[in-house]
């Protein structure tokens, strides 16, 4: 065999034999609120949960953002509208999406979400904070949550840690629950910076 054979062979044996590339060398951070507006946003605070009508969100909230222009404020009244005591939301994908439509995301090389938080006054108590656990046709292929929280009057930044899970399918990008009895008076907290990464 010749040497110009030779290399030929080699050369088309390396177009044909494509590198192998880890989805987790790939990832390059994916946004739920960055600020309001930004394109780099993805999910919807669609899926309000138990009294909702004790519920009350401003995207745009321009007082003290963490970073950027807004923040996310979320006002919780604990009247118990509904009858449920407790109240929650989720940022959905497609809006409204409880595992019964088709449109989550592939996060496949996430390591952790990470966000920040404070309390109006510092001592409002969030009983979880998650990301996933969508059940349905189209359910979430994982989920994990940190909490309960106690938030303080100063931004801190937390993280769920996403190691080892299976992110390949996720239509709940975000999601917190608090109820009447850690807050008997309500609370007003705030979020910014919610991104996986």
């Amino acid at each position: 065999m010749t040497k110009k054979l030779l290399l030929i062979i080699c050369a088309v044996s390396l177009l044909v034999v494509p590198a192998v590339v880890s989805a987790a060398d790939d990832f390059q951070g994916f946004g739920v609120y960055l600020d309001r507006g930004s394109r780099a946003n993805h999910y919807s605070p669609s899926g309000w949960m138990g009294d909702y009508g004790d519920l009350k969100i401003t995207q745009g909230h321009k007082d003290n953002p963490y970073s950027g222009k807004t923040c996310i404020k979320i006002t919780y009244t604990a009247e118990g509208k509904q009858g449920a005591n407790w109240a929650g939301m989720y940022w959905q994908w497609p809006p409204n999406n409880w595992g019964e439509r088709n449109g989550g995301f592939d996060l496949t090389g996430a390591t952790k979400l990470t966000f920040w938080a404070r309390g109006e006054t510092g001592d409002e108590h969030i009983v979880e904070f998650k990301v996933g656990g969508l059940t349905g046709t189209y359910s979430d292929t994982d989920s994990n949550s940190i909490g309960p929280v106690e938030l303080t009057s100063e931004w801190t930044q937390y993280e769920i840690d996403l190691t080892d899970l299976d992110l390949s399918y996720i239509s709940g990008g975000f999601a917190w629950v608090t109820n009447s009895m850690a807050n008997q008076e309500g609370c007003v907290f705030y979020l910014d910076d919610i991104r996986y990464e």
